[in-house]
């Protein structure tokens, strides 16, 4: 027994050795790789998952390199933009696409726009494919006072060159908003908006609305165009309203100064009725008091 019992313990010795060389040596990572041309050394595999970077993820996109015509990618690069928390596959796929579209991108620049937090390969493709965006519903109001409500498709490129410190999606929209709305006031009735909507987008796209943004604007196209609420009629009324209610304020103020003043002369003639009256009470006893001195005699 001890016999066949100590070589089932040498083989299973032999296999646990193999499997824990297998893991230690990335051999089954480095196989595929060398034979898809990428030159890259076991011993920089096994360097790698010591420095908890994992092999296949750097092999992987180094063989998606190799195989696409990227041979200026060396794994050094790759492990390193691995290491500062970015997205190594995302950043080939990017400069594979950009590659194919004739689209300067170097791996400096894909890498700094993935560590910048932007999406580099939803950034090409948009290069590529123009994006659209729709803007909310947006309320100008014309200077005859009518309110036109606007919703517009802006047509946009991603530009690869400013996508790092640019600006984004939110400040197209908000500059486009204010576009619509300045162009609407400009004019002088809501009629020349609604016979020429073109004439948004024409003021829009002269401005340059892009400077200083990840996108260039391409189109702007006017969805619909809906009328709203006469502004002008209801801040009349409004105005109105309030004047009435000001006339109101002031009738009342003198209603109840005529009021206080009818009062107080009442209470004047009260008071000199009663003086009146006291100053003739005062008679009989004069008289009294004339006869008792002998002032007033009567014959």
């Amino acid at each position: 027994m001890d016999g066949p019992f100590s070589i089932l313990i040498i083989i299973g010795a032999v296999i646990i050795g193999i499997m824990l060389l297998f893991y230690i040596l990335p051999i089954n990572i480095w196989i595929p790789a060398v034979f898809s041309g990428v030159n890259v050394k076991l011993l920089n595999l096994t360097f790698m998952r010591i420095r908890r970077v994992p092999p296949s993820t750097i092999a992987n996109a180094m063989i998606l390199a190799s195989k696409s015509g990227l041979s200026d990618v060396t794994s050094d690069e790759l492990e390193t933009h691995y290491l500062a928390g970015g997205n190594v596959p995302l950043v080939v796929k990017a400069m594979i696409i950009a590659d194919k579209a004739n689209i300067p991108l170097t791996f400096k620049q894909a890498t700094a726009i993935d560590l910048a937090g932007r999406n580099v390969l939803e950034a090409v493709q948009t290069s590529v494919t123009p994006k659209i965006i729709d803007t909310p519903s947006i309320a100008g109001v014309a200077g005859d006072g009518i309110q036109l409500i606007v919703r517009a498709r802006v047509t946009v490129r991603a530009n690869i060159q400013q996508l790092v410190g640019g600006a984004g999606e939110d400040t197209i929209l908000a500059r486009v908003g204010e576009g619509i709305v300045n162009t609407i006031g400009s004019a002088r009735s809501y009629a020349i908006i609604l016979e020429n909507p073109d004439h948004i987008s024409k003021k829009i796209l002269e401005r340059g609305l892009d400077a200083g943004t990840a996108f260039s604007i391409l189109s702007v196209d006017i969805a619909d165009v809906d009328v709203g609420e006469n502004i002008g009629a209801k801040l009349m009324i409004d105005q109105a309203s309030a004047d009435l209610r000001v006339a109101k304020a002031k009738a009342e103020e003198k209603r109840a100064m005529a009021v206080a003043s009818e009062q107080e002369m009442k209470a004047k003639s009260q008071k000199a009725r009663a003086d009146v009256i006291a100053a003739e009470a005062d008679v009989p006893m004069a008289l009294a008091e004339a006869f008792r001195k002998g002032n007033l005699n009567i014959r």
